[in-house]
C-alpha cells in the first residue's frame, strides 16, 4: 500500500525551501546511464512522486518534455507556482496509475519518493510505462548528514547532529524499514532486468544557514511525526539542537553558513528491448 504523506500546503513550501535535491553531477550520470542504453533523442521525462518539483526542474534541459507527477494538490501547487521551463507539466496522480501509454517514457524517475509508493505496484507500472530500452532511476539519501564548519571540529557539530537523529529515530514510520539504504538495495537485487546499476555513495555538499539545516530536519517525515504528536516537544528539540550547535560553532546567529553534506545513493536500470 502507497503511503500519503507531505500533503499540506505549508509542508509542501517548506519542501522546496529546504529539501535539497540531486547536484547535476548526480543527474548527469543518470543521463550517461541513459545514452548508453538507449541513446538519443530524449523525448519524454517522468518525474513520479515529484512533490514540489526540485528535482524535476533538473531534466528540463535534457528532455523535450517533463512531466511531474504527484498525488498531492498541495505539492503540485507549489510546484506549479515555481516553475519557469516552458517544456514542464504537472500531472496529480498516483504512483501505481501513470497517465501515460504504454512504452511512452525514455526516463522514470523517484527522487526522494519511491520508499512511500507500493513498490510492486509501481515498478509494475513503470515497467509498462517505459519504452524498451528505457531507464528507470530511483535515487535517495539519508538521514544522517554531515556537517561542517571552519571553526570549529567537524566530530563535535556532528554529535550534535546524531543527538538530532536519535531523538527522531522512534517516529520513522515502519513502511520505511529501519534502513533506507536497504530498501533501496534489496529492489535493486530483487528487479529483473539484468542492465542495472547501484551505487551507495555519492556525496552532494551545499553550504546552507543552519535555519535551513534545522528546516530540512524538520521537513522529514520522522520530525512530522514528532510535531503532530507533542508540538511542545518538537519545537523544544529544534531549539536546544540549534543552540547546541551554534555553540560549538561559536557564534550566536542562526543564518551563519555551514556546509551541510548529503550522501545520495541511487539504483539505475534499463527495460530490455524487443527481441
Amino acid at each position: 500500500m502507497a503511503h500519503r504523506l507531505f500533503e499540506e500546503k505549508e509542508h509542501a513550501a517548506s519542501y522546496w525551501k529546504y529539501r535539497v535535491s540531486p547536484s547535476a553531477q548526480l543527474i548527469d550520470k543518470v543521463l550517461v546511464f541513459l545514452e548508453k542504453k538507449k541513446g538519443l533523442p530524449f523525448e519524454l521525462a517522468v518525474d513520479v512522486g515529484c512533490g514540489s518539483g526540485q528535482g524535476t526542474v533538473l531534466l528540463a534541459n535534457h528532455f523535450s518534455t517533463v512531466v511531474g507527477t504527484d498525488i498531492s494538490p498541495a505539492q503540485l501547487e507549489v510546484a506549479m507556482e515555481l516553475a519557469t521551463a516552458q517544456n514542464i507539466t504537472y500531472r496529480h496522480c498516483p504512483a501505481e496509475n501513470l497517465p501515460f501509454g504504454d512504452s511512452s517514457a525514455d526516463l522514470l524517475t523517484a527522487m526522494s519518493a519511491f520508499h512511500w509508493f507500493d513498490r510492486p505496484r509501481f515498478l509494475q507500472e513503470a515497467n509498462r510505462v517505459l519504452k524498451p530500452r528505457g531507464c528507470l532511476a530511483l535515487i535517495n539519501y539519508t538521514m544522517d548528514m554531515e556537517l561542517s564548519h571552519a571553526d570549529c571540529c567537524p566530530n563535535s557539530l556532528n554529535d550534535v547532529c546524531k543527538e538530532f537523529y536519535a531523538a527522531l529515530q522512534p517516529y520513522r514510520n515502519p513502511h520505511l524499514g529501519p534502513s533506507s539504504v536497504e530498501l533501496y538495495r534489496q529492489t535493486y537485487e530483487a528487479l529483473s532486468y539484468t542492465e542495472k546499476e547501484w551505487q551507495e555513495c555519492v556525496w552532494v555538499r551545499r553550504s546552507v544557514p543552519v535555519s535551513s539545516y534545522i528546516g530540512m530536519v524538520e521537513s522529514f517525515s520522522s520530525y512530522q511525526a514528532l510535531l503532530q504528536k507533542d508540538p511542545e516537544e518538537a519545537r523544544r528539540l529544534s531549539s536546544h539542537i540549534t543552540h547546541r550547535l551554534l555553540t560549538v560553532m561559536g557564534v550566536t546567529s542562526s543564518e551563519t553558513e555551514v556546509i551541510v553534506g548529503v550522501r545520495y545513493f541511487y539504483l539505475l536500470a534499463c527495460k530490455p528491448g524487443n527481441e
